[in-house]
């Protein structure tokens, strides 16, 4: 079993004010004082998106799609600035249903974001396409009213499902994968989906503490089901947890307190 109290210890001990927000939203609902969002949101361009850095002005889909992470721990994807966010990540889907990083950030982007890269683009596609999922299942969890970005995500689960291979797998990051099942799931993509779970199941030994952090937060995010594969993640997270309570990043320690927020959303 994870150890959640010790995991909340060390957000406490080590957190800044936006993380340990981020915690009291997520062990008790309640949403932080007014100040802390702001936080977030002051980095925010004027086009809706935020920047990969802190002293960019061109809008980044890998850094939007973090603080959407950030907000909805929050509790706030309703709120304007994910609705700005939301928007803007619509208005810069490509024809062909994907996403790109912007040409004139390629000389500091990262290999998952790098403009042009069709490993990146179905990276990027993937995860742009998982934060509308789960905007839309915020705002409409009983799918009872049309879907506002609906064509949207068809076009990119299109996308994703034609460039699955045969055996389950996809030409692109681990990450991939995680988001890629739940863009598909809700998209009814159900077959592919699984697919793409299996794959990621018989991987799962294999994974980073921070990536099955990250899969199971994302699988307990959209419902897919049959939960057998989170199950076996947080078994995985209760076997790497640290005798601290918190959890190694694949960033440095720097981002240990992310993670480990990260996997605290997962087992909640």
């Amino acid at each position: 079993m994870v150890d959640i109290d010790a995991a909340i210890g060390y957000v406490v001990a080590h957190g800044d004010p936006v993380e340990r927000a981020r915690l009291s939203y997520l062990r008790t609902g309640n949403r932080p004082p007014p100040g802390v969002p702001l936080r977030i949101e002051n980095g925010q361009t004027v086009l809706g998106g935020w920047p990969a850095g802190a002293d960019g002005t061109v809008p980044s889909v890998d850094a939007t799609c973090f603080r959407l992470a950030e907000i909805d721990d929050l509790g706030g994807l309703r709120d304007p600035a994910a609705e700005r966010a939301l928007t803007w990540l619509a208005s810069v889907q490509r024809g062909d249903g994907t996403w790109q990083e912007d040409r004139s950030l390629a000389p500091e982007a990262p290999p998952w974001a790098m403009p042009g890269d069709p490993e990146a683009t179905l990276y990027l596609t993937a995860v742009a396409g998982f934060w509308m999922t789960v905007a839309e299942v915020e705002a409409h969890p009983r799918h009872e009213e049309p879907a506002r970005y609906g064509n949207h995500l068809a076009a990119a689960a299109r996308f994703v499902v034609g460039q699955l291979r045969p055996d389950g797998t996809w030409p692109s990051f681990l990450a991939t994968g995680w988001h890629a099942a739940g863009l598909l799931h809700d998209q009814q993509f159900f077959y592919e989906s699984a697919r793409v779970q299996i794959v990621l199941g018989d991987r799962l030994d294999d994974m980073s503490p921070a990536h099955v952090a990250n899969l199971a937060a994302a699988l307990r995010r959209v419902n897919l089901g049959d939960d057998w594969l989170l199950r076996t993640a947080r078994k995985r997270l209760s076997e790497t947890q640290r005798t601290d309570g918190g959890w190694d990043s694949d960033e440095g320690p720097a981002f240990d307190v992310n993670t480990t927020l990260t996997a605290i959303r997962a087992c909640r």
